[in-house]
């Protein structure tokens, strides 16, 4: 293909040259024409030379374009053709007899050759119609709108009394008025063509242009005082003019697309069209205005006949916009009720479906929020998000019944209305189980999707709001649970959310006013017992409550986003207390310090550079820093375990807290930079005792010896484990054998650390 583009813009351009130097060449001998004597031989040359040269261009065009309409091309290239041969007979016999003799057989051929111009012109102009299209009913009702106005005017001025003119022979009558009839037509066909919707290409204007230069013509010629009178001049420079804008219609590369598909046919009623219509319906009382200023006899069953049809065709047209609007009005209210990408109904249609629920009975209300979903959007991209999305929401629908609804009320999470009782809504939350059990293929992929369901019931309430309430409490009580992957709501959930939101209040104001605080655990070389990292940990003393434990507010602080800021404060005073221990103790401060991070702060925008400002404002070296994440965290990929290698690349070591009890921890081990292993307290509680512990704890630290990691054992509390983890090769430990969590940990030599026996 790449080497075709060149061969393919030189075809282009030199097409655009040869319609430039056509125009170009066309218009200066139309300006030209003129100045030449009328009559002379000269004259008839340039104007039968210019109509012939235009039929070969017609010609040259369709071969060299291949529009996807040839036929049409070709019979308007022979009308356009009879035409020129009608100029012809007209000045050969008018040299021949001496004068143009009328009527005589130029007319004729004029007459054979409008029907060919014209429906060459229809087919021409249109573009290719769409499988199942329909027919653009409202273009050709305004083409007949203009048609019956013009036409009026023409038959009241023009036909009418040419043919009640008894003066003259009848088949001199019936001649003349055939020539402003098939101007009628002319004006009906550009107005078609124009009114078409998208094949408003170049091509198709210089069509239109070419018959308006021909109408233009027609209408000047016809209003002089007989044909004799006729001369070239300006009126011959309009009609080849006429012949000069078709040529360059069929030389535009724009025809070789057929103008350009043709989209659904809309009637819009923009300004220029209306104005259009509005002139042509006060046609009628501007000749009835006319005729009176004139005296003439007015022609009632002319205006009579014209004005019906006018009113006709515009209250069809009004009453087709009108059915166009109503349909478009219904098109963009299920378009505002349904979601963009999985096609369900969305968060709004839902609410109105559940109002309308809750009035006529009792309804069970689900609430689903995927498992795992932002990992997936993490690990294969947003595209892969979204079509699994799709997916989802087709196994959704498949399983519910024909008058139940399935909503995406917004990201991965869905809703389901169903009527009746308690078991129906719990049979749907089976059914829906169901349809998620099984793996989804999306984009060479295999995933498998889980879900949390939270349902409610109209019980006790015809609150439609309160029952999606109910829902959603009960399914964040079931993403709580853990284990649970369905919650029916009950009122004791009410009181739950109700003390997770107080605590939440309660935990910004703690923030604001200095509540938090910080302690730090020692983590001790063995077997001697010195004090070689500290391990920050946050305490919150509230006026009221007294100390709270992490484990009670953290997962608040987690659920609401204010871990983010808490976090931050957390690394700020660490980094801050660890500079000043190290100025303060000397060689006898430890060495480094840990802080714990959440999923939420790793998934965060911006956390990485968070750590880095700590690090450049307090001027702790970056090697000093143990950043904490647990495997928990890290375990989806994605976005987490790239902040942990921007980390490690910035200096800081990586320690996985709690290992042993996540999800495949020695895998972890080959996608996570990690510095440190901090051995789980289950693995140390019974170690002293022979079993599969203590065969456990040993795997571990020939593992963590094997990587060149450091293990670090928690929750040590007794000197015999202390003894037996260093009998078994760790050399550090932590726990409250060795210093409980305080404020100003003792950084003194541990002689105790260490059982001899």
């Amino acid at each position: 293909m790449a080497g075709l583009m060149p061969a393919a813009g030189l075809s282009i351009s030199l097409d655009v040259r040869a319609w430039w130097t056509w125009l170009t060449v066309g218009v200066l001998v139309c300006l030209g024409y003129p100045l030449l004597p009328g009559g002379s031989l000269g004259s008839t040359l340039v104007y039968t030379g210019l109509g012939l040269a235009a039929v070969l261009v017609i010609v040259a065009g369709v071969w060299r374009n291949q529009p996807p309409n040839p036929r049409s091309w070709y019979l308007f290239a022979a009308g356009v053709l009879t035409f020129v041969t009608a100029d012809i007979v007209y000045e050969v016999s008018g040299r021949i007899l001496g004068y143009p003799p009328y009527p005589f057989w130029d007319d004729a051929l004029y007459f054979i050759a409008y029907p060919m111009v014209l429906a060459g012109l229809l087919g021409a102009s249109r573009g290719r119609r769409r499988p199942g299209r329909t027919r653009d009913l409202a273009g050709a009702i305004d083409a007949a709108v203009i048609a019956v106005g013009v036409g009026l005017v023409y038959w009241v001025f023009l036909i009418q009394p040419t043919l009640t003119d008894q003066s003259t022979p009848i088949h001199v009558r019936l001649v003349s008025v055939a020539y402003p009839t098939f101007d009628v037509l002319m004006c009906t066909v550009v107005t078609r063509m124009l009114t078409r919707r998208d094949s408003r290409s170049p091509a198709v204007l210089l069509l239109a242009a070419g018959c308006l230069a021909n109408l233009g013509g027609d209408v000047v010629l016809t209003l002089t005082e007989s044909f004799t009178t006729y001369s070239d001049g300006v009126i011959g420079s309009g009609f080849l003019l006429g012949y000069v804008a078709w040529g360059g219609a069929a030389l535009h590369p724009s025809m070789r697309q057929g103008n350009r598909p043709a989209g659904p046919a809309t009637g819009d009623f923009h300004r220029g069209r209306l104005s259009l219509l509005a002139a042509c319906t006060l046609l009628v009382p501007a000749v009835l205005f006319i005729q009176g200023i004139r005296q003439d006899e007015i022609n009632w069953m002319a205006v009579g006949i014209g004005a019906v049809a006018l009113f006709l065709l515009v209250l069809a047209r009004l009453a087709g916009f009108v059915g166009q609007v109503r349909e478009q009005s219904v098109k963009l209210e299920d378009l505002a009720m349904r979601d963009d990408l999985t096609g369900l109904a969305n968060r709004r249609l839902f609410e109105q479906s559940v109002t309308a629920a809750v009035a006529g009975g009792e309804a069970q209300v689900c609430l689903l929020d995927l498992n795992g979903f932002k990992i997936v959007n993490d690990l294969y991209g947003h595209t892969i998000g979204d079509r699994l999305l799709i997916e989802v929401a087709g196994r959704l629908t498949t399983a519910m019944r024909g008058d139940d609804m399935v909503a995406r009320m917004g990201g991965d999470e869905f809703a389901v209305l169903v009527a009746g009782g308690i078991a129906e809504g719990d049979a749907v939350v089976r059914r829906l189980s169901d349809a998620l059990r099984q793996p989804i293929s999306v984009g060479g992929h295999e995933l498998l999707v889980a879900a949390t369901f939270g349902v409610a019931d109209t019980a006790g309430t015809d609150d439609p709001v309160e029952v999606l309430r109910r829902a959603d409490v009960a399914m964040y009580a079931a993403k709580d649970a853990g284990s649970r992957q369905h919650r029916r709501y009950s009122l004791d959930l009410d009181d739950r959310a109700g003390e997770a939101a107080r605590m939440g209040v309660d935990m910004r104001m703690g923030l604001d006013t200095g509540q938090f605080r910080m302690v730090y655990q020692p983590i001790v070389a063995l077997p001697e017992g010195r004090t070689r990292y500290v391990e920050s940990l946050v305490r919150w003393q509230h006026p009221d409550r007294g100390m709270v434990s992490p484990a009670e507010f953290i997962p608040v602080a987690e659920q609401n986003g204010l871990i983010v800021e808490l976090g931050e404060w957390i690394l700020r005073t660490a980094c801050d207390q660890f500079v000043v221990w190290r100025e303060t103790h000397g060689s006898d401060a430890p060495q480094r310090i840990s802080v714990n991070v959440s999923a939420r702060q790793l998934n965060e925008p911006g956390f990485v550079a968070v750590v880095a400002d700590v690090l450049e404002c307090t001027g702790m070296p970056a090697d000093h820093l143990i950043v904490e994440v647990t495997e928990t965290a890290v375990f989806g990929g994605g976005t987490a375990v790239q902040a942990v290698k921007d980390l490690k690349a910035l200096g800081v070591r990586i320690a996985l807290d709690d290992f042993g009890t996540g999800h495949s921890s020695l895998g972890l081990l080959q996608t996570v930079p990690v510095d440190v292993l901090k051995v789980d307290k289950s693995f140390v509680d019974n170690l002293t005792m022979a079993g599969r512990h203590a065969v456990i704890a040993t795997a571990l630290i020939q593992v963590s010896n094997g990587l060149g990691l450091t293990a670090v054992a928690e929750g040590v509390e007794t000197a015999e484990q202390a003894a037996e983890l260093h009998r078994l090769g760790y050399q550090y430990a932590q726990g409250f054998h060795f210093g409980k969590p305080a404020a100003e940990p003792d950084f003194q030599f541990h002689g105790t650390a260490v059982v001899v026996g």
